[in-house]
């Protein structure tokens, strides 16, 4: 009973704005990463993401803030598609949505991992897995009629 509920459209399209919602949430803290008095989240957010929590990532270079600006207005944007698509679009294609959502969040997970694995940051990847299995949950199996 539990797993043909997990399966239906309905909580797909409910799970969908809990996808959005993880995406999205990212956005803002790194939005504040482009100021000097608010970057402290931001800053904190990527001593966390590389792993041991040490204080040793900073944004003091221009550079960063500018990506972090960069970061953020990505972030915000794919988070508000995605719930975009779970209320206006969903309805009239509800696998075409699910296997463009899935696609999306499988090649941010190997790009970002790649990048992270590349960059001495490897410990991203297990932050990264949990974001994964969060936004992707249900929407990994085809939603039953």
């Amino acid at each position: 009973m539990a797993q043909s509920k997990i399966r239906s459209r309905k909580f797909h399209k409910f799970w969908l704005k809990i996808t959005a919602f993880v995406v999205a949430s990212f956005g803002p803290i790194f939005f504040l990463g482009t100021m000097e008095p608010t970057l402290e989240p931001a800053r904190w957010t990527l001593d966390l993401l590389s792993w041991p929590l040490d204080g040793m990532t900073t944004y003091d270079s221009p550079d960063t803030r500018f990506l972090s600006a960069l970061t953020g207005g990505f972030l915000l944007g794919w988070g508000v598609m995605i719930w975009c698509l779970s209320i206006w679009v969903y309805d009239k294609a509800p696998e075409e949505i699910r296997k463009s959502v899935l696609i999306g969040i499988l090649s941010w997970f190997i790009l970002d991992s790649c990048g992270s694995v590349a960059s001495d940051n490897a410990s991203n990847v297990f932050f990264n897995i949990i974001v994964l299995l969060v936004g992707v949950g249900p929407l990994w199996w085809r939603a039953r009629d």
